[in-house]
C-alpha cells in the first residue's frame, strides 16, 4: 500500500505521501515489491500526480523504470466524503469527482479502484445503498470501455454483501476482502468465500484484534494460516496488497520486509 514505505503524514496510519511518494518506487524495487496500491485522498484530490496530467506521465515513467505496477487504487477520497451521504450540488460534485478519478486510473494503467464502505463511508442505510447503486451500476459501460473494475469494501456481513454485490454486474464490480477488517469482525473466512469468494478481486491483507484497530501481523485475531488456505482453496489469483501496522521504530521498510516474508510463507512459496 502506497505510503507504507514514506514516514507517516500527520500522525495517520495511512495517507498520500506528499514528500516521498516518488522515492518509494526505488524503495520498492530494492525490497522486491512489485505491486502498489495508490492512494488517494480528497484533500488536494485535483493536485495529486494520479490526477494532474504531468504527474501521470511521472508515474508512468517511475513504474517502468523500477518495474513497480500499479493494478489499483484505494479511494480513501470516497470514504472521506462519500456522495451517497451528500444530496443537491456536493453529490454532482462529489460524482463528478468519481468519474475524474476513474478516468485518470484508466491513462495511468490501474484497474481496481478499491471502494471503502467502512468508517466515514459506511453505509448506514438503504437509501445509501440505493444512491451507489444508481450511479454506479449506471457507470457500467464507461468503465467497461476504461478497463476499470470497482472493488467495494464493507463492514456488510457475509449475507448482505452477498445481497449486495449482487445488485452489480460481475464483469465491473466485485470485492476488496480486507483480513484484518474481517476479523475485527468477528466473521468466519469459510462462510464469507462461501458467499461471495467469486466476487473477491482483490486483497488487503493485515491484522486487527477483535473490535479493535490495526496492529503487527500475527498479533491479532486473524488466522492467517487458515484465511490463505481458504483462499487457495477457491483459486484466488489476485493481489495481496501489504496494509499492514506501521513500524512503531519508524523502520517501515524493514517492517513490510518482514511482512513479505511472512506472507511469503503463508502462501508456501518458499522464498520465491
Amino acid at each position: 500500500m502506497q505510503g507504507r514505505l514514506s514516514p507517516m503524514v500527520g500522525g495517520r496510519i495511512q495517507a498520500f505521501p506528499w514528500d516521498h511518494w516518488r522515492d518509494e518506487f526505488p524503495t520498492a524495487e530494492r525490497l522486491g515489491l512489485r505491486l502498489m496500491e495508490w492512494t488517494l485522498d480528497q484533500e488536494r484530490l485535483y493536485e495529486n500526480p494520479l490526477i494532474a496530467h504531468a504527474g501521470q506521465a511521472e508515474i508512468r515513467a517511475l513504474s517502468s523504470r523500477y518495474s513497480v505496477a500499479i493494478p489499483s487504487l484505494t479511494g480513501d477520497c470516497f470514504m472521506q466524503a462519500p456522495f451517497w451521504k451528500a444530496d443537491g450540488t456536493a453529490r454532482t460534485r462529489l460524482t463528478s469527482d468519481f468519474r475524474s478519478v476513474a478516468e485518470a486510473c484508466a491513462v495511468v494503467g490501474v484497474s481496481i479502484i478499491v471502494v471503502p464502505l467502512v468508517d466515514a463511508g459506511r453505509v448506514e442505510n438503504r437509501d445509501q445503498e440505493d444512491a451507489i447503486v444508481e450511479y454506479l451500476a449506471g457507470l457500467t459501460e464507461f468503465l467497461a470501455e476504461k478497463k476499470v473494475r470497482i472493488a467495494f469494501e464493507s463492514d456488510y456481513s457475509p449475507a448482505e454483501l452477498s445481497r449486495f454485490i449482487g445488485r452489480f454486474d460481475p464483469e465491473r464490480f466485485g470485492i476488496n476482502y480486507d483480513m484484518g477488517n474481517s476479523a475485527a469482525s468477528g466473521f468466519d473466512v469459510d462462510e464469507e468465500l462461501d458467499r461471495y469468494g467469486d466476487r473477491i478481486i482483490n486483497v488487503h491483507l493485515k491484522d486487527r484484534v477483535r473490535g479493535g484497530t490495526t496492529v503487527p501481523l500475527g498479533a491479532g485475531n486473524v488466522d492467517f494460516p487458515r484465511v490463505f488456505a481458504a483462499f487457495q482453496k477457491i483459486g484466488f489469483r489476485g493481489n495481496y496488497i501489504l496494509q499492514t501496522a506501521r513500524a512503531a521504530d519508524g523502520d517501515h521498510s524493514n517492517a513490510l520486509t518482514r511482512y513479505r516474508e511472512m506472507t511469503v510463507e503463508w502462501l508456501g512459496l518458499n522464498g520465491s
